[in-house]
């Protein structure tokens, strides 16, 4: 039995984006595919005083381009997202258990491949700071052709899963009989009923990155993304 997701690598991700690595056998970064602007692969939403708000890489994309291929053409962005991110969040509780990763990332390395730093950070976050301890391949290391879901099952297949977790939203579009037909079951992500924790500036916002989760909770990151399940399963019985 093998349990595996497929993605597209983020900047920064949400708790749902870990909740499924944690929920897998193996993580296949999917960024042997087409490049999609203004969605999720360089920027995501921090909390601020006016909401939600946008952080951005600035990159060099063209409309065909794979997302293994994205260049960042300068490192410009880094020192703001860094200064950005210590004005909004450096008086939260766990903010200086992270401050020495953030300064790595934003001021001592250079990054030129956006690929490269989101699964940088995405393996980090994941294995340093979340526990995680589920495999991390990339897609280029399987065999697989096609379009679309044709690649995807091939993909599947290389990697030998037998279920394959997805996110919920790709339920509009998967054909779940094809899934039946090669021996794959096929179980979408729950996201539904994450605990509040005590985040700056209410409402409540679920779905800003990772690191306002991190920077709120620190070592009990984990609880509130996959942990308090567990307790309410416990409870149950």
């Amino acid at each position: 039995m093998k349990r595996v997701a497929v993605i597209q690598s983020n900047y920064i991700p949400w708790k749902g984006y870990f909740d499924i690595i944690n929920d897998v056998d193996s993580f296949i970064f999917y960024d042997n595919v087409q490049y999609t602007k203004n969605d999720w692969r360089n920027r995501n939403k921090i909390k601020s005083a006016a909401g939600s708000q946008w952080i951005t890489i600035p990159v060099n994309a063209q409309s065909d381009q794979l997302i293994c291929d994205v260049e960042i053409p300068n490192s410009n962005w880094a020192s703001k997202h860094y200064k950005t991110l210590n004005a909004l969040y450096s008086k939260a509780p766990y903010f200086k258990q992270y401050k020495s990763f953030l300064e790595y990332i934003y001021m001592e390395r250079s990054w030129s491949n956006l690929s490269s730093l989101n699964q940088y950070l995405i393996k980090h976050i994941s294995q340093e700071y979340l526990g995680i301890t589920t495999e991390f391949k990339d897609s280029r290391e399987y065999t697989s052709s096609g379009k679309k879901l044709d690649r995807l099952i091939g993909l599947l297949k290389s990697a030998q899963t037998t279920t394959y977790l997805s996110g919920p939203a790709a339920s509009d579009y998967i054909d779940s009989a094809r899934f039946n037909e090669e021996g794959i079951e096929l179980i979408y992500k729950d996201y539904k009923n994450y605990p509040e924790y005590n985040q700056f500036h209410p409402p409540m916002d679920h779905y800003v990155s990772i690191l306002d989760l991190l920077f709120h909770t620190g070592p009990d990151s984990a609880y509130f993304i996959w942990g308090w399940r567990q307790d309410q399963n416990a409870i149950q019985y």
